[in-house]
Order: structure tokens, then sequence, then C-alpha cells
């Protein structure tokens, strides 16, 4: 008697994976535009869009690529390098922040999401600049990781309402 083996195509695994690759994709690509006010909204939007359409350990997931690139395409100055972890922290704050509250309020959930976001790294850049750069500097980059930040996360959710409303995922 032989065996046979029989394949299966799972759809919705199949659709989650191409959505998996697009999010990243753009969150990965972005960067490479070597514009803050572009990057920060759409990577923004991307985590949001993901926590939606794949849950938050997905996007998790999607965090930690983003900073990285920005890093090694020059977006962010080399001398940040040590604010990597602190950045995909504050992503992976913001990512549950608006995961645990979107169900009561989606613009509840990005508000918090990115006041924490914004919290977590204007603190720890305060901290980590402070101690790795010299004083003159300290000042100057220390503004790109503080309210930047809060404005970008929440045109991201601007973005990924817009976006997630077109799709009749909202």
């Amino acid at each position: 008697m032989a065996l046979t083996k029989t394949l299966t195509w799972d759809r919705a695994k199949t659709i989650t994976t191409a959505q998996f690759i697009t999010l990243l994709g753009i969150a990965t690509a972005v960067p490479l535009f070597h514009q803050q006010w572009l990057t920060g909204p759409i990577v923004n939007a991307m985590l949001l869009i993901a926590v939606v359409l794949l849950g938050s350990q997905n996007a998790i997931v999607l965090a930690l690529l983003p900073s990285t690139i920005a890093l090694g395409v020059g977006l962010l100055p080399a001398i940040l390098a040590p604010m990597i972890p602190f950045i995909i922290i504050s992503n992976v704050i913001f990512i549950l922040g608006f995961h645990y509250l979107r169900e009561k309020n989606f613009w509840l959930g990005v508000a918090v999401g990115s006041v924490l976001k914004f919290a977590f790294l204007w603190a720890t850049s305060f901290v980590v600049i402070n101690l790795l750069i010299k004083k003159e500097l300290a000042a100057s980059v220390s503004a790109m990781m503080s309210w930047p930040q809060l404005v970008t996360a929440l045109l991201g959710g601007v973005i990924a309402y817009a976006f997630l409303k077109k799709i009749k995922k909202l």
C-alpha cells in the first residue's frame, strides 16, 4: 500500500503571510527616503495596521527592523546607535498601548500608545544622550527623540485609520 501525501492550501495563512510581508516591506523600505517626517508616520501606521490585521505579536516582530534600517541608511545619525534598543522598545510600548485600548476606542488607543511611546523615548534618550554625547550636541540630538516622536505617532494613527477604514477593518 502506497502512502499519499496531500498538500492543503490554507487561504487564511496565505493572506496573513502576504499582509505581513507587505507591511514589513513598507516599514523597512520607507527609511530609505531619509525623511523623518515621512518615515515616522508611515512606520507608525504600519505598526498600527499590523496590530489590527495581524495581531500584536506580529506587529512587535515588525517593530524590530525599521529603526535598525534607519540607522543603516543614515536617517538616524550614527551617534544615536545606542538608542536603537530604546526605539524598538518604544515601538513595542506604542503597539501594546494601542492593542489594549483600541477595542474601546481606536483614537484612545492611538493617543495613549503615542504618549507612552513619546514619554519612554524622551526619558531614555535624555539619559542615554547625556551620558554618551557632548553637552553641546545633546540638546539638538535629544530634540529628535522628543516631540517629533509624538507627532509622527499621532500622524501614523491618522494614516492607519484612513487605510483601515478604506479596507473596512474598522
